[in-house]
């Protein structure tokens, strides 16, 4: 439901605006690109995605990326606006499963919560919260395993952290934009979702 992010927040809205990996469509004054696995990492070093227009923050597995490629991390260290390679212990029982886990909206929005400190923060296009819709743009580029079996498996691990996150920060107000309100998971208090029609 990433196309109901309206135009006039695309072009100028208070506050900062932050996006996962390749978004579906021109964003500007964007504060932050996620960028959190090595397949995006390895994209970007080959030259099949371009992310150049973004600051980009980065999480654990691209810093380990850039420490592995230094001739990389020099070419595009003027993007990086910072890593952030803090992965919650509750995403997995050791820190390599944790990060696999973490996926670029867990990371983004666990991002915004920690470093900003925000009153709200408004989520656009997190379909695997409401709908069983594992889809993102980014797999058009970058294509991945989206069987019916696997994305049931991810469905299973991405939903309970979701919960830990709006747990962990309980002072902040969390928004979730889409197009009907029955969430797949159990919202807490600090959690409301606001409805928008389908665009044509």
């Amino acid at each position: 439901m990433a196309q109901l992010f309206p135009k006039e927040w695309r072009l100028e809205r208070e506050g900062k605006l932050m996006i996962c990996n390749v978004p579906p469509f021109e964003v500007q004054n964007v504060y932050g690109c996620g960028i959190v696995d090595f397949k995006m990492c390895k994209a970007l070093t080959k030259g099949e995605v371009n992310l150049d227009v973004y600051q980009w923050v980065m999480g654990n597995r691209p810093k380990l990326w850039m420490d592995k490629n230094p001739s990389f991390f020099m070419k595009h260290a003027h993007h990086i606006r910072e890593f952030y390679t803090d992965v919650p212990k509750y995403c997995g029982p050791n820190a390599a499963q944790a990060a696999t886990n973490f996926n670029c909206g867990h990371f983004i929005t666990h991002y915004s919560a920690r470093r900003h400190n925000p009153d709200q923060i408004h989520l656009w296009g997190f379909d695997s919260i409401m709908d069983h819709n594992m889809r993102s743009f980014t797999d058009v580029v970058l294509p991945s395993d989206r069987n019916r079996t696997n994305n049931y498996k991810l469905l299973d691990v991405w939903r309970p952290i979701w919960n830990k996150i709006f747990e962990e920060f309980k002072n902040i107000q969390f928004v979730l934009h889409h197009s009907h309100s029955n969430s797949k998971v159990k919202l807490p208090s600090n959690v409301t979702v606001e409805t928008h029609s389908k665009k044509k």
